[in-house]
């Protein structure tokens, strides 16, 4: 743990740099991007990298066959284009022809095909091994044709043939799990793999041979800072050029003429949420209307004003009101701390001793959220949860930890009460991975332990099912019932608030946001061109 004495020499040292020198002076290497991660990777095979670090770097360096352009409609990548039968149950996949490994190896079929293979391998530990859906063959007719065949219609399936290709040549008859390959992944993306010192930093390199054209700049560089307000610090020294501002650095600490002569900000919604999940095994979580009172005791509109300052909106069940599949009819839990009093007395609860505490058999009703270190948004959030619970007579204590233990040692072995967590989302609505009721193994997405038949049955229903006004009739009701059981409180959709170093140029906002162009933004050699 640091002591306030190496926090305090931190920021005089960084705040000295910030002082003495101009920015594009500490500027090392102009023609590369630095990103800060609060969190080290885990493992960087990319049906296994679940969580973000992890996954920041695999989408770098590999490619699936499918992804989303601009305006969120999928187009090809590693496939070229793609036919579908007229009953939906045969997709034939056209291959680009050239593209390398890099190590130089051809990519070909084979490839998806074991790539297919792997994920669906039970010794596989990946939460993905379903995304692929109701498959019953696939085949590789030649080096560059892919023939999945269904058993019954999947309306995600393009999306899911998105999940990044891996090379048979390195991989075959490996323990993928524990394969070195984790550490040192060679993909067919724009990127390729350079080091990764622990705790410190992962280094991509561009690739020469790219199928769509080098990237325009050398190097991206992870540095690993696992605190908000030290990666600030960084962003303004001159030591990272991009940082997802908190609300409350983008609203009031980057107004300066300083700050706005050296980035440009950006604002847009995140396909993405933010929940208070509860651990369902719990005695005390087993009661929906303990889970519902928590939730009308939750003030989340002042949440949003207090820790988002507004940036941010709130939210109902399972999508995010730029889904198509979010139901606008559902209420979900506006703040009521006398319906939150009056369910749990419902639901047995009552303070039966004058403490202020609510107890039952005996026992108070208090719990311990768990919480990801340098993640100062939802420690805030937490506190907020914790007075606002307080005062309905429920006792909460925060516990903050490093994101791999919390990951490894709490999430993966179900040890915990509660916990704040967010989602980022695929576009398309499919949840199954999140809440279908088998999905709990140790590293799938459903470790809360919901289960609800209907649910269940819902979506798998919609996932067979083509006809958007169906499907979309099929998410509502998925929508209505996870608000109604409240699995998690669901609290609030942020928006996406990053600062970028005004030298790069060709960056473009578009619906899905400034990245899917990355590897076309450059740095003009002229120094003169970067602020303008």
């Amino acid at each position: 743990m640091r002591t306030l004495t190496r926090i305090t020499a931190l920021i005089v040292i960084v705040l000295a740099l910030a002082s003495c020198a101009k920015k594009e002076d500490r500027i090392t290497s102009p023609n590369e991007i630095r990103v800060a991660f609060l969190a080290d990777a885990k493992r960087l095979i990319p049906m296994l990298a679940t969580d973000t670090a992890s996954s920041g770097i695999t989408g770098w360096v590999f490619n699936g066959l499918t992804k989303y352009d601009k305006d969120i409609k999928i187009t090809g990548d590693l496939a070229e284009s793609w036919d579908v039968s007229p009953d939906g149950l045969v997709i034939t996949f056209h291959l680009r022809k050239g593209v390398k490994w890099h190590d130089g190896a051809p990519f070909t079929s084979a490839d998806v095909l074991f790539t297919y293979n792997t994920i669906r391998d039970p010794k596989v530990a990946t939460p993905y091994s379903d995304a692929y859906g109701p498959i019953d063959k696939v085949e590789a007719p030649d080096d560059y044709t892919v023939k999945v065949t269904y058993k019954r219609p999947f309306a995600p399936a393009l999306e899911a043939w998105g999940m990044n290709v891996i090379p048979k040549h390195l991989l075959e008859g490996k323990d993928i799990n524990t394969d070195p390959f984790n550490r040192h992944p060679i993909g067919t993306g724009p990127y390729k793999f350079k080091e990764w010192i622990t705790g410190q930093k992962i280094v991509l390199e561009a690739y020469d041979d790219y199928f769509e054209g080098r990237p325009k700049l050398d190097r991206f560089v992870a540095r690993i800072i696992p605190d908000q307000a030290t990666t600030f610090l960084e962003l303004k020294a001159g030591g990272i050029d991009v940082q997802d501002l908190t609300p409350v650095q983008y609203s009031r600490q980057t107004s300066d003429k300083e700050f706005t002569d050296t980035f440009n900000k950006f604002k847009y919604p995140a396909f993405a949420y933010t929940y208070l999940g509860y651990n369902l095994t719990d005695p005390k979580f087993k009661d929906k209307k303990v889970r519902q009172a928590i939730s009308y005791a939750i003030n989340t509109k002042s949440m949003i004003d207090g820790v988002l300052l507004g940036l941010g909106t709130t939210l109902t069940g399972p999508f995010p009101p730029e889904s198509w599949a979010y139901n606008k009819e559902v209420k979900g839990y506006p703040y009521d701390p006398e319906k939150a009093k009056a369910l749990l007395a419902e639901a047995g609860w009552k303070d039966t001793n004058g403490d202020g505490i609510v107890d039952k058999g005996g026992k108070p009703l208090s719990f311990t959220i768990l919480l990801n270190q340098g993640n100062e948004q939802r420690m805030k959030a937490g506190e907020i949860i914790q007075q606002d619970l307080r005062k309905v007579g429920v006792d909460v204590k925060l516990k903050s930890l490093e994101w791999q233990a919390l990951l490894h040692d709490f999430i993966d072995k179900r040890n915990f009460e509660a916990i704040i967590l967010g989602w980022s989302l695929s576009r398309d609505p499919d949840p199954y991975d999140i809440w279908y009721s088998k999905k709990t193994k140790e590293g799938e997405f459903n470790f809360v332990g919901y289960n609800n038949p209907e649910v269940d049955r819902l979506m798998i229903e919609g996932r067979e099912t083509f006809d958007m006004e169906k499907r979309k009739e099929i998410y509502h009701k998925i929508h209505a019932i996870l608000s109604e059981d409240a699995p998690y409180t669901f609290l609030y959709v942020p928006a996406e608030l990053p600062a970028l170093h005004k030298r790069f140029k060709g960056v473009k906002v578009a619906p899905i946001g400034i990245w899917y162009n990355f590897k076309d933004w450059y740095v003009p050699k002229d120094k003169a061109e970067w602020y303008k």
